[in-house]
């Protein structure tokens, strides 16, 4: 009796460990997103890397992609793999100008297809994940808090993300998303700005303007 005794004490203990441990990691999270969300503005520029040793790919052996992004509530202003994507609000506008095409669709980019799109870096979490608090790592200089995310659907793509947090300015620093085909995407900020005088139109989609330059609009 005094075995299991001790046996359901230290299990009761670990579960209280491990939800304090979950709760203290979605704070973390929402302190950040409340914080960055309340800029009026914000804008990012990132650097993105894949590495996925099955396939041989190693890091290092491609360039970095870099792309910006401005972002206003839910509206952004995205350059990405050479396109150009703009959400009013309403309607996302992707611009590919090699192709000198546009494709319009109703709402937002989703994550349907496994990735994070720097567009939802501040809410991603929020749906779909258990938390868990991860190590503290000093890189360039500053302390980075890891809060590693896990997927509670068995079948996701991801089988964990790694969200980077600035201990001091509770900013996003990076984020490592693996994916179950072996692949690492690290998408990591370079640039940061906040609450910029944009202008009005910013957000807005000018179909006029490609109208004139013969962009085939779908």
């Amino acid at each position: 009796m005094k075995k299991i005794s001790i046996l359901f004490l230290s299990l009761c203990t670990s579960i209280a460990a491990f939800s304090q441990n979950t709760a203290e990691a979605k704070s973390l999270l929402d302190e950040v997103s409340s914080k960055m969300g309340a800029y009026n503005n914000m804008f990012i520029g990132f650097s993105q890397t894949l590495t996925n040793e099955e396939a041989g790919i190693k890091e290092g052996d491609e360039p970095p992609i870099r792309g910006e992004i401005t972002m206003q509530g839910e509206k952004y202003n995205l350059n990405y793999l050479g396109n150009n994507f703009i959400f009013d609000g309403a309607n996302l506008y992707i611009v590919n100008h090699d192709e000198k095409e546009i494709a319009i669709t109703e709402g937002n980019m989703d994550s349907d297809d496994g990735f994070i799109y720097p567009s939802k870096l501040l809410s991603f979490y929020k749906e779909g994940y258990n938390f868990e608090m991860g190590t503290i790592q000093t890189i360039n200089g500053k302390k980075i808090q890891f809060v590693t995310l896990i997927p509670i659907d068995s079948n996701s793509e991801i089988v964990n993300v790694k969200l980077g947090i600035d201990a001091k300015t509770k900013h996003i620093y990076n984020l490592v998303q693996t994916g179950n085909n072996g692949s690492k995407t690290t998408f990591t900020i370079n640039q940061f700005k906040k609450n910029q005088s944009l202008p009005s139109n910013f957000f807005n989609f000018d179909m006029e303007k490609y109208k004139s330059q013969n962009y085939t609009i779908d």
